[in-house]
């Protein structure tokens, strides 16, 4: 199984023995938590099947939608090489499984070996490039656009997220977002079945929405 992780291809069969031994696999249920704002980052995460959901919560108990992590990818490693608590929360969105590496025994053990350290890199630039996304979204877009690019660039988690979910996520109210969701399926834009699964999208036109 870690040899299908693109992380880890480089990997000889001696090395991917020795992570096995310092890593667990955890299956986690939708709605658990893979870690908390504030809490001290002992384990290095790969996500390997499901969505996890990462958010900020105001002093007022309000959530901030950051971004959404799906498969394969690891998890929050930032906070890993800089050795810091949490600065989110991270909660699956669906039934999920995490490759979980003690990361003190990894840092000891792999961080000498420069291609895994160039990984680890790619991925941090990776992460920046999302959150300056996130941060290029709330303060461009409207309300529409968000959805539109919701729908272009995640249709999938319209078969397994509930629609108050999205509009939580997308830091809209359920209303504005039914609203939307009406209005783009008048537009014959998206169509959904009935068990509103997405089964349809006009890419080209909704990406005109969010990139004017």
């Amino acid at each position: 199984m870690i040899k299908q992780i693109p992380f880890f291809t480089d990997l000889n069969e001696e090395e991917i023995k020795k992570l096995e031994n310092i890593s667990v696999l955890k299956n986690y249920k939708r709605d658990e938590f893979l870690f908390m704002e504030g809490e001290e980052a002992k384990w290095f995460n790969v996500l390997l099947k499901g969505t996890i959901k990462i958010y900020k919560t105001t002093p007022k108990g309000k959530e901030i939608f950051l971004h959404t992590i799906t498969p394969i990818s690891l998890v929050a490693e930032l906070v890993n090489f800089e050795n810091i608590p949490y600065p989110a929360s991270g909660i699956f969105l669906s039934d999920s499984e995490v490759l979980r590496i003690n990361y003190h025994k990894f840092e000891t053990e792999f961080l000498q070996n420069p291609k895994i350290c160039f990984k680890l890199l790619k991925s941090m630039a990776s992460k920046l490039r999302i959150m300056n996304n996130v941060l290029q979204n709330e303060l461009t877009l409207k309300s529409d656009a968000k959805v539109a690019k919701f729908i272009v660039e995640n249709h999938e988690l319209f078969s397994t997220l509930k629609h108050v979910q999205i509009a939580s996520i997308l830091n809209i109210t359920p209303e504005t977002f039914s609203r939307i969701i009406t209005q783009f399926k008048q537009q014959n834009l998206i169509k959904f079945d009935d068990n509103l699964n997405l089964v349809f999208k006009d890419n080209e036109k909704l990406m005109n929405i969010f990139n004017v």
